[in-house]
């Protein structure tokens, strides 16, 4: 079977990949398990040189990577830059930090000594998605690999040149061979492979759908999983918040990678006193973006990755407008182009809040006050992040705990960090990747106890 690699804005086929078969990826699975214990027994200094060449390689060479991520999936191409210098940074940070998080932990018993070491699970496979096709990779791979695990990654087929381009990077900073393994084949296969004796682990970001079955299959082999999924993140504004300052930040939180990010802003929950001034102010920042060819450096909103994904974008705006919302701007598509679009007085049992939306559409919702806000917030099945606007902090961090997300961002845009931990809760999945709990999820943290 081969995939074709098209690219959004134009239709034009820019690669071919051949798929991998049965016995090939048997054979590929096999030399990955014979390289996991020298891996794992490799000093972590060493494997934090080496991932300190991968961060170079990155810096080294952002267009190439970025110009690839742009054909691609269609991300604008300053966007693309900064998901690999993004890639960079997570590369230095575990280079700089893994002897510190994976040093043995001393715990006073009555033995002659008692502590936690953290060894390595062995080799873990890594489904990753096409909205973010650098940034996914090396958010699993950097802490995974520096831990001592083998990696195995099954890339979105629509990226499978990035994927490629991935796998060369580790063999150019000097990774021995199978130690970071990328797999060209049909989802087909996955099932077999989660299941492989080979495989101590998965992680996955993705679709709910994708999520359950992944988390099902790992289940009855009793791998451990870790799971991202959707979103539907929730953009409180206050009454108090100063609009000008925020419908900017509102603006990337939504249109950033064209509106395809999990934990973009979605629902733009808005006290009523200031939903008319937010709203005008949103539409003229809105119709400000431009539109184009991704590869022209002043494009902000370029096509969406596939045709498909358009085409449920408008089926869920058209739906929402039978059932009430209001079409403020945009509603249009060609192609895999959608118009960034602005959809007023949405209300609960929309598409446009119940259902994650993957491309420029900002929801407006209306909340009489900051306790129904919070409750808007809540009515979803989905848990990534909240976002709170206002001048009052120590009214908003008040109110952290009595969010059930997996982040809670003040006066800012739900974003990742690879010095702080993120994941979601509810059907956004659960397990935690970046910081130190991302190099934890795959560890053995065995006790060791010493008697006299």
């Amino acid at each position: 079977m081969k995939f074709n690699s098209i690219n959004p804005y134009d239709g034009k086929i820019i690669g071919e990949y051949q798929s991998l078969d049965k016995e090939a990826v048997e054979d590929i699975l096999s030399k990955v398990k014979q390289a996991s214990g020298p891996w794992a027994e490799t000093p972590v200094t060493e494997r934090s040189g080496l991932m300190a060449n991968v961060g170079k390689i990155l810096k080294a060479n952002v267009e190439e990577y970025a110009r690839m991520i742009t054909l691609e999936m269609g991300k604008p191409i300053k966007e693309a830059r900064s998901e690999i210098n993004k890639c960079a940074w997570v590369c230095e940070y575990y280079a700089e930090n893994a002897g510190a998080f994976l040093r043995d932990e001393s715990i006073e018993t009555e033995a002659f000594k008692s502590y936690v070491r953290h060894d390595p699970l062995g080799s873990v496979l890594a489904i990753m998605p096409w909205n973010f096709p650098y940034w996914q990779v090396f958010r699993f791979a950097a802490p995974t690999l520096t831990a001592g695990n083998t990696g195995i990654l099954k890339h979105a087929p629509n990226v499978f040149g990035c994927a490629t381009q991935i796998a060369q990077i580790f063999k150019d900073a000097g990774f021995p061979e199978y130690v970071f393994q990328n797999l060209i084949i049909h989802h087909d296969l996955v099932g077999d492979i989660i299941s492989h004796d080979t495989i101590r682990a998965v992680t996955l970001t993705g679709s709910e759908r994708a999520g359950t079955a992944v988390a099902q299959i790992a289940g009855k082999c009793l791998k451990k999983s870790v799971l991202e999924l959707g979103g539907n993140n929730a953009f409180i504004v206050w009454k108090d918040a100063n609009i000008d300052r925020i419908v900017q930040t509102a603006l990337t939180a939504r249109m950033l990678n064209t509106g395809q990010s999990c934990i973009a802003a979605k629902r733009f929950i808005l006290i009523k006193e200031i939903y008319d001034e937010f709203v005008d102010k949103y539409k003229k920042a809105l119709s400000e973006l431009k539109t184009g060819n991704p590869l022209d450096e002043e494009t902000q909103v370029g096509p969406l990755a596939r045709k498909d994904l358009a085409e449920n974008l408008n089926d869920q705006i058209v739906r929402s407008v039978k059932m009430g919302a209001q079409l403020i701007v945009g509603g249009e598509m060609t192609g895999c182009f959608y118009s960034p679009t602005i959809l007023g007085e949405v209300k609960p049992g929309m598409p446009a809040f119940d259902e994650e939306t993957f491309g420029p559409l900002a929801a407006m919702i209306r909340a009489k006050d900051e306790v129904e806000a919070f409750s808007l917030a809540e009515r979803s099945k989905y848990g990534l992040g909240v976002t709170v606007c206002t001048e009052d902090l120590e009214k908003a961090m008040s109110y952290a705990g009595s969010v059930s997300d997996g982040a809670y961002f003040v006066n800012e845009l739900v974003k990742s960090d690879p010095r702080l931990p993120f994941g979601g809760t509810k059907r956004s999945g659960y397990g935690r990747e970046l910081a130190k709990d991302g190099i934890m999820e795959f560890i053995n943290r065995k006790t060791v106890y010493v008697s006299k």
